[in-house]
């Protein structure tokens, strides 16, 4: 049977990339034949990887069975997996973050999560001395993951040996770093296309603190005036976007990759007091800037206070 190796819904680039390159190796190294599988629309910015590097699209599925053979990649909350994740035979859980709880296996599985900045560099160290058998494509993807997790490493969540990874890769590839991050960023800032309730589930994880459920959305852009020109609209459509998907508020922060801070909006006194007591700030309008702010797994979820 193949196995099928996904990442978390709303698919970044380390979701999207993670899998592909999990697969390769699983295949090609390990003789286990996999596939890697999306559980929605990639982002503009793993979009772009995809077609830049040659990949096919991977497939889009909505749901797993009890007869599906699975690996979990770049998360392990059961929130941002298949309704039917606990039936099929979970075989294998990689991540790099804080571990959630609900997640059910059929029996004893591999589990490796570290505190590294992204799923690509677990990958490698896992890989070993068979990393160097990774062709240039799947190099590329590993690379565009670090890149993307990390910010070209100006994320908090950034370590050393993220960096290193890395930098060994554009070394093998020949690959200006920055040049290539620029390329990455542009295609992730590039919203344009997308409609309000689109943006807000774009790049979003759900979390409940105290009771209180949140999507918390983060959008990185090198262009945060194009995402907050269209404030007026994005702040009337997340009421509709909450009582959707079954939460009690959005919570939108539009990073500013460059300035390194993020903007968030604030629709109403719930979030207002969420932003007051969460990051000591002073709240007057409808956005409060968060200088230094651009991490949400490290800065933005530990902070949540109701």
């Amino acid at each position: 049977m193949t196995i099928k190796v996904l990442g978390h819904k709303a698919p970044d680039t380390d979701s999207t990339g993670s899998p592909l390159i999990w697969a390769w190796y699983l295949t090609e190294v390990q003789g286990t034949p996999a596939e890697a599988k999306l559980l929605g629309e990639p982002n503009t910015e793993a979009a772009f990887m995809l077609e830049r590097w040659g990949f096919e699209k991977p497939e889009i599925i909505a749901d797993v069975s009890a007869d599906d053979d699975v690996v979990i990649v770049d998360t392990n909350n059961i929130a941002e997996l298949p309704a039917s994740i606990n039936e099929a035979n979970v075989i294998q859980v990689i991540d790099h973050h804080m571990l959630q709880g609900g997640l059910k296996t059929k029996a004893p599985i591999d589990i490796t999560i570290r505190p590294l900045a992204c799923t690509a560099t677990i990958m490698h160290d896992l890989m070993g001395a068979d990393a160097a058998q990774m062709p240039e494509n799947i190099k590329c993807a590993m690379l565009s993951c670090i890149l993307s997790d990390t910010l070209e490493f100006r994320s908090p969540t950034t370590t050393p040996h993220d960096k290193a990874v890395a930098e060994k890769l554009a070394d093998e590839l020949g690959i200006s770093i920055p040049d290539y991050a620029a390329e990455l960023f542009a295609a992730k800032s590039d919203v344009s296309a997308f409609s309000d309730a689109e943006l807000l589930r774009m790049d979003s994880k759900e979390y409940e603190v105290d009771g209180t459920k949140f999507r918390v959305s983060v959008l990185e852009t090198t262009s945060p005036a194009t995402v907050l020109d269209r404030k007026a609209s994005l702040i009337e459509s997340m009421a509709t976007v909450a009582a959707e998907d079954g939460v009690d508020q959005v919570l939108l922060f539009v990073v500013d990759i460059l300035n390194e801070q993020s903007t968030l909006l604030v629709p109403n006194d719930l979030v207002k007091n969420v932003a007051e007591k969460s990051f000591g700030v002073s709240v007057s309008g409808d956005t409060v800037i968060l200088p230094g702010v651009v991490s949400r797994k490290k800065q933005i979820i530990p902070s949540l206070k109701v």
